[in-house]
């Protein structure tokens, strides 16, 4: 579309949706009228996407996650459509400034950190690399939560990201499902078969709101799905039905509006748990019985459902997807177990996301016998077949049994669950993967070898350097070409021009220019000026004790006494920039958060600092703010504690904008630092077998690191000594984490490794031309990284769908 006609069609949308001409406008009625200039296009798209799949019969991929951390649409709707540059001009034409307008659009409340970014980047790969594959999740109406820092200290807000229509969905009622919870299951015989008839159940609806995924230069649209909780009826049909007054159906009507009310709501309590796992089942039955009701209009046996649906499930969270596929195959299509089991397990497949045992989901087993009977019933059977094959079939596992059952002192093992009812396994990342195989999950891999396999992680180009760095998006273009756009990997051309002079000027430009632009930011909603010429120091993720934010703030407070001894110090200006958020429950969690701004506070005001060393702390970390970052930034936080990060995806992102990691031997850092060199990645600390082996050998004693470091002693005493606040007791839960507790994170072992890192890098940024040239090195290995690479692996190993074939518009 050329300018002329998409300006003609801006002016007609405002002038029939708003009755105002652009001069009239708002930024807030643009951005509609230029989403729904761009969602009628999409929507014909889409309609045509289905027919295609309809017609090949091709086999679809549906994609169970709690998370679908999407960041804002328009943008990149409009890179993706080929858009974007007749819209920006057509703004400036008319005295609007795109990146206002474009802000109007909320953040969608779907998701939190890596495992909702992880789903939103798979969903663009598989349509831009035009794979029938499909997202299922929930329609959170507040999403987390929306993060306040008052006087330091987080506070969390409901985040009202739907006060205004979200522009992208479309609510399907006709398709609304039921889901019913709790009740009594009786056993029955009808015509000699055994049967079970579910009564006294509660009824909740689920209501589908469907959003397109728009696939980058083709026309092929893939669909989101995202299921609302409704009451099932009005009062008074409650009231005749059930014989309950008005009030009873009030105290209904909330309960079930809670289902889909937040992202993973407290589960300290036994309320806050068995909401989680509602929320949970909510998904799974909506998303399963859809898929189920779609499968059967095509009038196919259901002997070929694996043949036509793949259920990737990410993470444990939709594991009941096991069990409501074999009641749905058993109560309401007719299957015996034994073929209804094989359906199953050749159906369902199971990322795992986690080393870490408190992660790794457990529920009373009286809980989901009281609000799942049906699929406690089923799941029992699983657990009972499952322990009898072990028993007879594997008698070197026998010791292990109790270990390796779902079902097991009080409570049922989802990742057991997943394990045993999926034909596939898959960790995400190199060493991650080998964890799992080696000793998390070593049994089931002697069991299931065949099973295990590693997809490494991968981002989205297209966003997060594309569209997140246009600036650099063009150097490139004028360095290597445009193909890179298509095929990532194209981007190793650049290693030819790493040490060009000219490529080297040209990336120090377009960097100073995104730290500007941060700077600004920074300036404008925190007060804080810092300088665009230091190193600006990125530790931008979740807040928690194996992400190791502390052993950051520890580095700080090391250098922040460096330069008060002495004033003239010759180190390189640092602004360290912090982004995460805590849950809500998670106390340590919020008392880092609160170190953190303390510091900021202290450092920022003294005068004898002056501008070495600035600490921001930026709040409501999501995807917006992180594209603001992630351009601007030269160092890459990536210090968690080895063997406790499955992947990240941060550090991808930030290594395909040209910052230099700083990380441990852990996740996917391994697997970047044998892409790029060990010249071009700052690695420290202890590796996975040490950690392993300390945590084996109970020798790690925190306390002689804390008597022999000097360095470690002022910055831990600072934490009780009133150098911060007059509260002495402030931090003292971090003071007995490290001290009493013996650091479980390893944060004094890895201190002196950390900071000699530090100092490299310190020493090599004075050196720019060898530092632009490890930071272009980066980006030319970052295309093998990129979500196109990871989903196109799954497509072929795990899911066995195909590509179709879409013009390119």
């Amino acid at each position: 579309m050329n300018k002329e006609t998409f300006a003609a069609q801006f002016q007609e949308k405002l002038l029939t949706t708003f009755s105002k001409r652009p001069d009239e406008a708002t930024n807030k009625e643009a951005f509609q009228a230029i989403a729904l200039l761009v969602k009628k296009e999409v929507n014909s798209n889409w309609q045509k996407t289905k027919q295609v799949h309809l017609s090949n019969d091709e086999k679809q991929m549906y994609y169970f996650s709690m998370e679908f951390l999407l960041g804002r649409l328009l943008e990149t709707n409009l890179l993706n459509h080929g858009w974007y540059d007749v819209c920006c001009e057509t703004l400036h034409d008319y005295n609007f400034e795109p990146s206002e307008v474009f802000s109007e659009e909320a953040d969608a409340g779907l998701g939190n950190g890596g495992l909702g970014r992880l789903a939103a980047c798979f969903l663009d790969s598989l349509a831009s690399l035009n794979l029938p594959g499909h997202g299922i999740g929930i329609r959170y109406k507040y999403g987390l939560f929306q993060q306040k820092m008052v006087n330091g200290y987080q506070v969390e807000l409901p985040d009202y990201w739907l006060k205004d229509d979200y522009m992208w969905e479309t609510k399907r009622s006709e398709k609304a499902i039921e889901v019913r919870f709790g009740g009594e299951v009786n056993p029955t015989y009808v015509d000699q078969k055994l049967t079970f008839d579910h009564v006294e159940f509660e009824r909740v609806l689920a209501v589908p709101y469907d959003v397109p995924v728009v696939g980058y230069g083709t026309d092929n649209v893939n669909t989101l799905r995202l299921w609302s909780a409704e009451s099932t009826t009005n009062p008074f049909h409650f009231n005749s039905v059930h014989g309950k007054d008005y009030y009873h159906y009030l105290d209904y009507k909330r309960s079930v509006e809670k289902i889909s009310e937040f992202l993973y709501p407290d589960d300290s309590s036994y309320e806050g748990k068995l909401l989680r796992l509602k929320q949970q089942y909510f998904l799974v039955s909506a998303g399963v019985q859809s898929i189920l009701n779609q499968f059967k209009k095509t009038e196919q046996p259901i002997s070929e459902l694996p043949e036509k649906i793949s259920i990737q499930i990410n993470d444990t969270h939709p594991t009941l997807v096991i069990p409501e596929l074999m009641r749905l195959l058993m109560d309401e299509e007719g299957l015996g177990w034994d073929q209804a089991w094989d359906l199953t397990t050749k159906t369902v497949a199971y990322t795992n996301h986690t080393t870490l045992s408190e992660a790794l989901e457990k529920w009373p087993e009286q809980m989901v016998k009281e609000l799942l009977p049906r699929h406690y019933m089923i799941i029992e059977e699983i657990n009972e077949r499952f322990c009898q094959g072990i028993w007879f079939d594997h008698p070197e596992l026998r010791e292990q049994i109790a270990d390796m059952a779902i079902i097991s002192y009080g409570q049922i093992h989802m990742a057991h669950l997943a394990m045993v009812g999926s034909y596939s396994i898959n960790g995400v990342a190199k060493l991650h993967t080998d964890i799992l195989k080696e000793r998390v999950m070593k049994p089931f891999h002697t069991l299931f070898p065949d099973r295990f396999n590693n997809k490494t992680n991968g981002i989205t180009h297209r966003r997060w350097l594309l569209h997140a760095n246009p600036e650099l998006a063009n150097l490139l273009n004028e360095t290597i070409g445009k193909n890179w756009i298509h095929e990532p990997k194209e981007l190793i051309n650049l290693l030819k021009y790493v040490a060009d002079p000219s490529v080297q000027a040209e990336l120090a430009r377009v960097k100073r220019k995104n730290k500007r632009h941060l700077a600004s930011y920074i300036n404008q909603h925190y007060g804080i000026l810092v300088d665009e010429d230091s190193i600006f120091d990125v530790h931008i993720k979740r807040l928690h004790g194996y992400k190791r934010q502390l052993l950051n703030v520890f580095h700080i407070l090391h250098l922040y006494h460096l330069c008060r001894e002495n004033p003239s110090l010759n180190c390189t200006p640092r602004t360290f920039i912090f982004g995460a958020k805590a849950a809500p429950s998670y106390h340590f969690a919020k008392h880092v958060i609160k170190l953190i701004t303390t510091v900021a506070t202290k450092i920022n005001n003294d005068p004898l600092i002056k501008d070495k060393l600035k600490v921001v702390f930026l709040e409501n970390y999501n995807v917006s703010l992180a594209e603001k970052i992630i351009p601007a930034a030269d160092v890459s936080e990536q210090i968690s504690t080895a063997s406790k990060e499955a992947s990240g995806t941060g550090n991808m992102k930030l290594m395909m904008n040209g910052a230099l990691t700083i990380g441990t031997q852990d996740g996917a850092n391994v697997e970047i630092g044998a892409a790029v060199g060990a010249d071009n990645i700052y690695t420290f600390g202890l590796s996975a077998e040490e950690v392993f082996e300390y945590q084996a050998t109970n020798k790690y004693r925190a306390r002689d690191y804390y008597n022999s470091d000097q360095r470690l002693r002022t910055v831990i005493d600072q934490l009780v000594n009133q150098s911060f606040t007059q509260d002495d007791v402030e931090f003292k839960d971090i003071y007995y984490s490290l001290l009493f507790n013996n650091d479980e994170y390893f944060v004094l072992r890895d201190f002196d490794s950390y900071v000699e890192a530090q100092q490299l890098i310190d020493q090599t940024y004075r050196d720019q031309a060898s530092w632009l040239k490890k930071s272009a090195t980066n980006i030319a290995h970052s295309g093998k990284f990129s979500s196109d690479h990871t989903i196109m692996e799954y497509a072929n190993d795990i899911w066995k769908i195909s590509q179709s074939h879409y013009s390119k518009s």
